[in-house]
């Protein structure tokens, strides 16, 4: 029996609340082994995994090809994604889960500013308003100078910034693109990059895997799958919904992860970083889907590496 449109649409929304759970609690894992392995280590293993994985996913499937029609565009925006990871990885090992995820979720406000910026668009009213709505939202849950976050929050912005860069760029060319090898690329360029930099670093990284309790071990493999996990139930999301449909419901994330990280660290936010955490949400959730209005107006088909609105 062939699904309803209705039913499509709730498989959708439920694949997109699976992703964003899954990134929520892949943050987590990887605040949990912060304090054993180094942030190149974790990237290593994070986007080595993903290679594997999408490796095995194409070759297994006839109808997927390994060729990308502007591989320029793929080294560039796996590049992009890397950087944005490193920084993502190296704030969870300084600041709260919940907070850092507000932060980052910023990307679509950031998006708007960087196109106006870099590519000379036009920026309407509404859209500089919920720039402003965006970044008042991250000033009061950073609260600089409180001495509750402090610098690291200049990392998870610095991945915002990166992230708006990528997702420009991705808005240009990954609808000429299969999304399934975007996502092969993505793993590909991330363990290429990050390589040698692990090789590079003062830990060996045979000794300390060899040397890691059990449970260490496992988190950074779980810290893999549930990166790989997320993107490929994206894909899936976007097979089935419209990306204006699914877009808002990506913010489950912020919920997933102050829950998280109660339930493993005892961290719960305060009233003012759930303030300012839902002024990003909603500042956030309402720019994400003027972006897809706006492709779709274009005549731009939407793909689920654009719907990215975190770069994990």
């Amino acid at each position: 029996m062939t699904p309803t449109p209705h039913r499509q649409t709730l498989l959708g929304i439920a694949f997109v609340i699976g992703a964003a759970t899954c990134f929520a609690t892949m943050d987590t894992t990887i605040r949990f082994v912060g304090a054993y392995f180094t942030v190149a280590l974790v990237l290593w293993a994070r986007y080595g995994v993903h290679a594997i994985i999408m490796t095995l996913w194409i070759a297994l499937s006839p109808q997927r090809s390994f060729r990308s029609a502007n591989p320029m565009f793929q080294i560039a925006r796996g590049a992009l994604l890397a950087f944005s990871s490193a920084m993502a990885f190296a704030a969870l090992r300084r600041m709260p889960v919940a907070e850092f995820t507000a932060i980052v979720m910023l990307t679509p406000v950031v998006a708007t500013l960087v196109a106006r910026l870099w590519l000379k668009e036009r920026v309407s009213r509404l859209r500089w308003a919920l720039v402003v709505g965006g970044f008042v939202g991250a000033l009061i849950v950073i609260r600089p100078g409180s001495g509750l976050i402090g610098w690291a929050a200049l990392l998870p912005l610095a991945a915002s910034f990166s992230n708006a860069a990528f997702q420009i760029m991705t808005s240009r060319y990954a609808p000429h693109e299969d999304p399934f090898t975007t996502n092969f690329y993505t793993g590909a360029t991330g363990v290429t990059i990050a390589t040698p930099l692990l090789l590079a670093s003062v830990a060996d990284p045979i000794d300390t895997l060899l040397g890691a309790p059990p449970v260490q071990l496992g988190a950074l493999g779980a810290i893999a799958v549930l990166g790989t996990a997320g993107h490929l139930l994206l894909i899936l999301a976007l097979g089935k919904a419209p990306a204006s449909t699914l877009m808002p419901f990506q913010y489950v994330q912020l919920a997933v992860a102050a829950l998280a990280g109660f339930l493993v660290f005892g961290l719960v936010p305060d009233g003012w970083s759930w303030l300012g955490m839902t002024i990003i949400g909603i500042c956030g959730a309402a720019s994400a889907w003027l972006n897809v209005r706006a492709a779709a107006e274009r005549h731009r088909p939407v793909s689920a590496v654009q719907a990215d609105t975190v770069a994990e």
